[in-house]
C-alpha cells in the first residue's frame, strides 16, 4: 500500500493542479461540529494510515482513482447552493492542496478538511477537523491549527488516548467523541457516561448513516 501511494503521489503535480479524485457529491454533513449543514464533498484517493475499521477502504489505493484537474473540481463545486466544500479521503494532506483551496476561496467557497493530520499541512482552511489515528500520529502543525478534534472510540482505552490529544490541540478546539460504527451499540453508553463526567467533550454521531445519505 505504501508503495502504491508513493508511486501515485509522484505522478501528482507538486503544485496540486491535478489530484486523484475518488468521488465528489453534494450532501448533508453527518459528523462533528458542522453536522446537519449542506456541503460539497471532495474525496481524494490515497491513504497509508490503514485503519482496520475504515468505511472507505476503496479510497486507500490512489492509483485506481483518476487524476483530475483541480480547476474542474472547483467548477463542479460552484454549481451548488451551499458555498462550503469538505475535502476528505483517504488522507487528503498527502497532496499539496494550496492550488485547490485558493481556487475555492476565490470562488467564494469555504474550505473544510477532514484529516488524520499525519502529513504536512497545506492549503487555506476555514475549518480543520482532526481525527487522529493510532497507526500514524498527527503532526504538530495540524494539531495547532485544528478547530475540531474528533476521536473515534472503538474500545474503552480510546478515552485515555483521546485525552492525550486533547492536551495537544489549542484551547479553543472543539472536542468530540464518536463511536466507531460497528461498535456503536456497545460503546455509545460508555461515551454518554464519559461525556457526562467530562463535559469538555461532546458526542458526535454518524448521522448520515441514520439518514441513509452519502
Amino acid at each position: 500500500m505504501q508503495t502504491q501511494i508513493l508511486t501515485m503521489s509522484n505522478q501528482v503535480p507538486e503544485d496540486g493542479t491535478r489530484l486523484p479524485l475518488m468521488e465528489e457529491f453534494y450532501t448533508i454533513q453527518g459528523e462533528g461540529y458542522h453536522t446537519g449543514t449542506a456541503a460539497y464533498f471532495i474525496r481524494l484517493g490515497g491513504c497509508d494510515v490503514g485503519c482496520h475499521w475504515c468505511d472507505v477502504k476503496e479510497s486507500w489505493d490512489a492509483s485506481i482513482h483518476p487524476l483530475t484537474a483541480a480547476d474542474s473540481i472547483i467548477e463542479n463545486a460552484k454549481k451548488y447552493p451551499a458555498k462550503t466544500v469538505v475535502i476528505t479521503g483517504g488522507e487528503p494532506l498527502i497532496y499539496n492542496l494550496d492550488y485547490l483551496t485558493k481556487g475555492l476561496h476565490a470562488a467564494g467557497i469555504k474550505t473544510f478538511i477532514e484529516t488524520s493530520g499525519a502529513y504536512p499541512l497545506s492549503g487555506e482552511w476555514d475549518w480543520i477537523c482532526l481525527s487522529p489515528k493510532k497507526f500514524k500520529a498527527p503532526r504538530k502543525d495540524v494539531l495547532d491549527a485544528a478547530g475540531e478534534l474528533k476521536v473515534i472510540v472503538f474500545n474503552k482505552s480510546d478515552f485515555a488516548w483521546g485525552e492525550e490529544y486533547a492536551q495537544l490541540v489549542g484551547p479553543n478546539c472543539k472536542l468530540y467523541l464518536q463511536p466507531e460504527w460497528s461498535k456503536s451499540k456497545e460503546m455509545t453508553p460508555s461515551i454518554i457516561d464519559y461525556v457526562k463526567e467530562n463535559p469538555k467533550w461532546d458526542i458526535s454521531l454518524q448521522t448520515h448513516k441514520f439518514l441513509n445519505i452519502p
